[in-house]
């Protein structure tokens, strides 16, 4: 969430970086309106306090002087009822500042490119080089079906589309990668792993910014309260809502792995073949929790680790920074790793890193303390996929097929498949 005080001290600013995001900056005039009739009922609020401490002052004075006070018990009465019914317009004025405030994405970065698509996004970089075949690749969901190891037909009887049964070897490499994950994390880049709920409430969503803006997005359990996480971001960045840190704790960085689950909403249409785009997926997740000065040295460190995953896998990648018009709602800056698929002959999303600065501490209500006392901050809160485990299966099913269709294993995965260095073609 964004800080009014700022909004009212720059208004242009906001106007400006909400064009770039393709958004209204009607809302911040609707905004300031809002906020200028919360203040106006505030100072009101005040003034008829200070006049009904001050006559419940008077009142006692004019008893022990033995005068009637009748008049003065009937103005504090009336003054107490216009406090009150002051009090619900000032709530009702606060929610009005809110619905926009919640609505309102992130201001920018000052190094995101301007855009208005994933066309306009910004390469940084790219790693690694295409792997050549002697023979057209296939996709990804051609070569499970044919290894027998992906049964999207059984899962659609199951429950529908975008779901599927990763069997045998699928399963066990599913498995390899997200141990191999989180080994890397935990072990190398100095992460504490934790298992959190695959269920939130909505405090939680509001915090991460998912709402109220993207309940649509969201698998929601009817009559408990409940909605189904869609990354472990919403459990994990909520951690430490409503808790002061100390500064010497920071950064927190934490990582977890769990099945994610969305209702692509919008998505109709779109990537309905294979395991891209998937009701149900799992997922490794990055979040840190650090001081607002390192947030975007932070933020390359986390891309890095992400970038690890894919170096040591040996596969073909590009870093974009995604431009004004592509950047998610609550993202200060993002980096999208982009992984090569040679069945697709095109790059895929498999990783997000975003620095969200105080957006969501803000939402969430995390902050620390300064060394040496003073008051409380909000953090700088940052996450990132590390990585999306179905689609870095379906890098590795594409990248490491071979003609007769069988799957080599990469190397660094062999400890986690019992030595299994190659699904077979023809079982």
């Amino acid at each position: 969430m964004l800080d009014i005080k700022l909004i009212e001290q720059n208004p242009g600013e906001y106007k400006d970086f909400l064009k770039r995001r393709k958004g209204d900056p009607a809302e911040i005039d609707s905004l300031l309106e809002k906020s200028k009739r919360r203040r106006d009922l505030i100072a009101k609020t005040e003034e008829l306090k200070a006049k009904q401490n001050s006559v419940s002052k008077e009142i006692p004075n004019l008893k022990k002087q033995g005068k009637n006070t009748d008049e003065l018990m009937a103005q504090m009465t009336a003054i107490k009822e216009e406090i009150k019914q002051m009090e619900v317009q000032q709530n009702s004025a606060q929610e009005a500042v809110d619905h926009i405030l919640l609505r309102l994405p992130n201001k920018l970065h000052s190094s995101v490119p301007t855009g208005t698509s994933e066309a306009d996004n910004k390469i940084v970089r790219t790693v690694g080089e295409k792997r050549t075949y002697s023979f057209k690749p296939m996709a990804h969901d051609d070569i499970g079906t044919k290894l027998n190891v992906l049964d999207f037909e059984r899962a659609a009887k199951i429950t529908g589309s975008r779901f599927c049964f990763l069997r045998k070897e699928a399963a066990l490499l599913e498995r390899a990668l997200q141990n191999f994950m989180l080994d890397l994390h935990t072990q190398k880049h100095g992460y504490e792993e934790c298992l959190p709920p695959l269920m939130a409430n909505q405090a939680s969503f509001q915090g991460t910014g998912q709402f109220p803006k993207f309940t649509e997005d969201v698998f929601h359990i009817e009559g408990m309260g409940y909605h189904l996480i869609p990354t472990a971001e919403v459990p994990v960045t909520n951690f430490y809502a409503g808790e002061i840190l100390d500064e010497a704790q920071l950064p927190q960085k934490m990582t977890a792995f769990t099945p994610c689950f969305r209702s692509e909403a919008g998505s109709h249409g779109r990537d309905t073949k294979g395991l891209i785009r998937q009701h149900q997926f799992n997922k490794v997740e990055m979040v840190q929790f650090v001081h607002p000065d390192k947030s975007y040295e932070a933020h390359e460190e986390l891309t890095l680790h992400a970038e690890e995953v894919l170096k040591q896998l040996e596969l073909h990648y590009e870093v974009a920074i995604l431009c004004s018009g592509d950047i998610g709602f609550g993202a200060a800056k993002c980096h999208d790793i982009n992984v090569w698929l040679p069945g697709q002959n095109a790059f895929r999303e498999i990783s997000s890193c975003s620095n969200f600065e105080d957006f969501q501490a803000r939402r969430a209500n995390i902050r620390f303390r300064p060394n040496g006392g003073g008051k409380p901050q909000f953090v700088h809160t940052l996450n990132g996929s590390g990585l999306a485990v179905g689609r870095t299966l379906i890098a590795i099913f594409e990248n490491y097929q071979q003609e007769d269709g069988s799957i080599h294993i990469p190397k660094v995965l062999q400890k986690y498949t019992n030595g299994l260095s190659l699904i077979k073609a023809n079982k």
